[in-house]
């Protein structure tokens, strides 16, 4: 019953702060609401197992992925603060504040990778995933990630947009998630 009250009350939190984005399916955050709710439904999910044999093999594999995401998120704010500048959007009224960056960040993990917020998502949502592997939490883990993917491919079309050929160019040199793989 806890479960429930928290998924309800997190949901209409999200909702809440995604309104804007909701409205307008042709933004990332539209997509990027639909991982945080089933990032959410994961973690409730297989909440009870958490702690169940916490070194077995696979959780060993599951707090990894879930540190790697601690890192990655803590990293990727930090950047966007040290170096992104920023400016309000009229064009893109959906971003939240951090997302309006004036500078292509190239430094830091952003030098390797052009979405460390959504790969800290992505390892969230796998790490999660290995507490407790069951058919219906695979296609959860699944569905996360294509929302991932798609959030990822339309902030990268709004990216270009912005800042033209300056970002065609670093999406050249770097990784969409994690360095050394496609």
């Amino acid at each position: 019953m806890i479960r429930i009250g928290l998924f309800i009350v997190v949901s209409f939190y999200l909702l809440y702060v995604s309104r804007n984005a909701l409205k307008n399916p042709g933004v990332h955050g539209f997509y990027r609401f639909f991982v945080f709710e089933g990032i959410l439904v994961l973690v409730l999910v297989n909440h009870p197992y958490w702690f169940a044999d916490p070194f077995a093999p696979l959780h060993i594999v599951s707090w990894f992925l879930l540190a790697l995401s601690i890192g990655f998120i803590v990293e990727s704010l930090r950047m966007l603060k040290k170096y992104g500048g920023r400016r309000r959007r009229g064009e893109m009224p959906e971003n939240f504040s951090f997302e309006n960056t004036i500078h292509v960040v190239e430094t830091g993990i952003y030098r390797y990778i052009r979405h460390p917020m959504y790969a800290s998502l992505l390892f969230l949502g796998w790490g999660s995933f290995f507490k407790h592997i069951t058919l219906p939490t695979t296609g959860l883990v699944l569905w996360i990630t294509g929302f991932i993917l798609a959030a990822a491919r339309v902030e990268e079309k709004e990216n270009r947009q912005f800042f033209g050929a300056e970002y065609t160019d670093y999406m050249r040199r770097t990784k969409m998630f994690i360095p050394w793989l496609k």
